[in-house]
C-alpha cells in the first residue's frame, strides 16, 4: 500500500518517537549492565551515568513531543478500529506518556532525597539541593522507581506487540504511520 504524507505522523513526531524509543532502550540496557561491575567501579558509575543521561534526555524530549502531537492530528488507521480497540489504544498511549514524564522525575527525586547530585561522567548537572540527604528514605523511592521501570517495560512490550499485531494480523496501516 502506497503511503501519502497525510497517512503518516508528522516527521518531527516520528523522529521524536524513535529517538525516545532508543533512549529508553539505552536507559534499560545501562541500568541492567551496571550489575556486571562491582560497586564503586568506574564501569558501574559509567552505566549509571548513561542511564541518567538517557532518562534526562527522555524527559527533555517529552514536552516537544507532546506539543508536536497536539499540533498535528493522528493520521487515520485504515481500516478503522472498533471502539474498544480505540479506547485501549488511548489508555496505552496515555500510560506511555505518563511513564516518559514520571520515571525520569522519580529518578531525579530519588537522587535528591539521597543527597546525591545528578552527575554525568563526573560533571554535576543538578546539585543535591537538600544537603546530605537520607539514604533510608531514598531506598523506598529507589524501589518504586525500579518497580515502575519494570512495569514500563511491560507497557512498552504491549505497545510493540500491538503494533506488530496491527501490521501482520489486522494488516492495517498503524505501524506504517510511524515509519
Amino acid at each position: 500500500m502506497q503511503m501519502n504524507a497525510g497517512d503518516r505522523y508528522a516527521p518531527a513526531l516520528r523522529w521524536l518517537h524513535w529517538i525516545s524509543f532508543a533512549l529508553v532502550l539505552i536507559a534499560y540496557v545501562a541500568i541492567n549492565v551496571r550489575g556486571l561491575f562491582p560497586r564503586g567501579s568506574e564501569g558501574r558509575a559509567d552505566s549509571l551515568a548513561i542511564h541518567a543521561l538517557a532518562g534526562i534526555a527522555v524527559l527533555l524530549l517529552v514536552l516537544p513531543r507532546l506539543s508536536t502531537r497536539l499540533k498535528h492530528p493522528s493520521p487515520p488507521i485504515v481500516p478503522a478500529m472498533d471502539k474498544w480497540s480505540q479506547a485501549l489504544s488511548k489508555i496505552t498511549h496515555v500510560a506511555l506518556y505518563a511513564f516518559l514524564i514520571a520515571q525520569p522525575i522519580m529518578g531525579i527525586v530519588t537522587l535528591q532525597i539521597a543527597g546525591k547530585p545528578v552527575s554525568l561522567f563526573g560533571v554535576t548537572v543538578l546539585p543535591a539541593f537538600f544537603g546530605a540527604g537520607d539514604r533510608e528514605l531514598a531506598h523506598p523511592w529507589e524501589d518504586v522507581h525500579g518497580l515502575v521501570g519494570e512495569i514500563f517495560y511491560y507497557v512498552i512490550g504491549l505497545h510493540i506487540l500491538a503494533a506488530l499485531w496491527h501490521h501482520f494480523g489486522r494488516k492495517d496501516n498503524t505501524l506504517r504511520r510511524m515509519a
